[in-house]
């Protein structure tokens, strides 16, 4: 078959319709003047935002929807595939496999998106993880610990306490809770179970995938939580960012809300979040592109918590500017298609955003005073994500947040104040 000619370089930009990420990397990408194919579940989410062509795929079963980017490959090459977030992380690296592009191995992109397999395979190659085991969401929480039973505290029981409960495969803390008491593990059990059956009747996970049908259950972490921006260049991680989290994440449920950078933590705390992202890394055979890591760090050093093959996810991207105000995914598409990034440094400004978190469950009437909250010093966007008459769902169950706050300035601690009081400053009416 003819190839069509290519005079600059094309990506595949891999966007979920539920993605928020779709007009950033196209904005990116326009600006580097890079032609683009738009792969979505549906033209028509996408066809708006794009003026090049776009490809409609089976996101959720990689092995079909690569044999579709391999035929359209035939006629339009490509010069690599970027997946934005974590639902598109596998057919990404499967399908550039079979291009012959640049990738991660296979089973390493698998790894990450699922939280069992990461702790084995991190285990298996020598990395510390803590205490962990997989149950079948078929199985009864009560008899796992005990609850009824004559001793319900016995020693006997598989799982320690505090403990964290997850589902496999979701991202943004959904469906994750933390049970201190066997009463606590039963009920966390069966909520996060009754979730995982509420995607499956809404299609938002299929009762085929292997991940659906399960829950991690790992020894709680104490400790200060940061997160890790990064990418691989040839097996080497380069930072990108280092986000503290100053509000505490101890549970019940672990609603993210403040990321500040740059970190204010020690460079030697610093230094072990680093070489605990990259241990992790190389543990996993992660070799290619962005990386996006979540930590603990206490008296007993850097923990990962999460590590996936993949940007940040949400709008927090828009927190970060390199060189002269190149954003995240500018820098991501110039790895893709072979341009060095190694020099690239995030600018000297300090930065954050306030992920507004969901105060209950409702439908948003109104929100007021975002005014008022662009007025204080520092703010530059404040961006209400869910529409008017939209439905709300807070964690654990929940997957959206209200909406995003960004603030710029000269120290973290300003950047801190300022969200805060712009958050201060909105009032949303949620209506029952």
């Amino acid at each position: 078959m003819q190839h069509q000619p290519l005079e600059k370089p094309r990506i595949l930009l891999l966007l979920p319709t539920r993605t928020y990420r779709a007009t950033d990397f196209l904005e990116a990408a326009l600006k580097l003047d890079v032609e683009v194919v738009v792969a979505s579940e549906a033209a028509a989410t996408t066809a708006d935002l794009s003026p090049r062509q776009s490809l409609v795929l089976d996101i959720a079963v990689p092995t079909v929807a690569t044999q579709t980017i391999l035929e359209f490959a035939d006629t339009y090459p490509i010069t690599a595939i970027v997946g934005v977030d974590d639902d598109t992380t596998l057919l990404a690296t499967t399908a550039s496999a079979a291009l012959g592009l640049p990738h991660n191995p296979v089973a390493s992109a698998k790894a990450t998106r699922d939280k069992y397999r990461l702790r084995d395979t991190l285990s298996a190659n020598g990395v510390s993880v803590p205490a962990y085991q997989r149950f079948s969401i078929s199985e009864d929480p009560a008899e796992i610990v005990g609850v009824g039973a004559p001793n319900p505290y016995s020693t006997d029981i598989p799982v320690s306490f505090p403990c964290v409960i997850k589902p496999l495969s979701l991202s943004a803390s959904r469906g994750v809770i933390r049970a201190d008491t066997p009463a606590e593990f039963v009920a966390a059990f069966q909520r996060t179970t009754k979730l995982l059956h509420a995607l499956q009747e809404a299609t938002e996970i299929t009762s085929q995938e292997h991940a659906s049908q399960y829950l991690l259950v790992e020894d709680y972490i104490p400790g200060i939580e940061v997160a890790l921006e990064g990418i691989l260049l040839d097996g080497e991680l380069k930072v990108l960012a280092l986000f503290d989290k100053p509000d505490p994440l101890e549970g019940p449920f672990f609603e993210e809300t403040l990321y500040i950078t740059p970190s204010r933590l020690s460079e030697d705390i610093q230094d072990a979040l680093y070489d605990a992202t990259a241990e992790a890394a190389d543990a996993l055979g992660l070799q290619h592109g962005p990386v996006h890591a979540e930590l603990r760090y206490n008296a007993d050093g850097a923990h990962l918590i999460e590590i996936a093959a993949r940007t940040i996810g949400g709008l927090c991207s828009r927190t970060l500017r390199f060189g002269t105000g190149m954003s995240l995914e500018e820098v991501v598409i110039r790895h893709a298609i072979g341009q060095p990034v190694a020099a690239l440094q995030r600018e000297q400004q300090a930065a954050g955003v306030m992920m507004i978190p969901v105060p209950k469950a409702g439908i948003l009437g109104e929100v007021r005073g975002k005014t008022a909250a662009y007025h204080v010093d520092g703010i530059v966007e404040v961006s209400i994500t869910i529409p008017i008459g939209g439905e709300v769902v807070p964690l654990p169950e929940g997957a959206r947040y209200l909406g995003f706050i960004f603030a710029r300035a000269e120290t973290p601690e300003v950047v801190e104040a300022a969200l805060r009081e712009a958050h201060r400053r909105l009032t949303f009416v949620i209506l029952a």
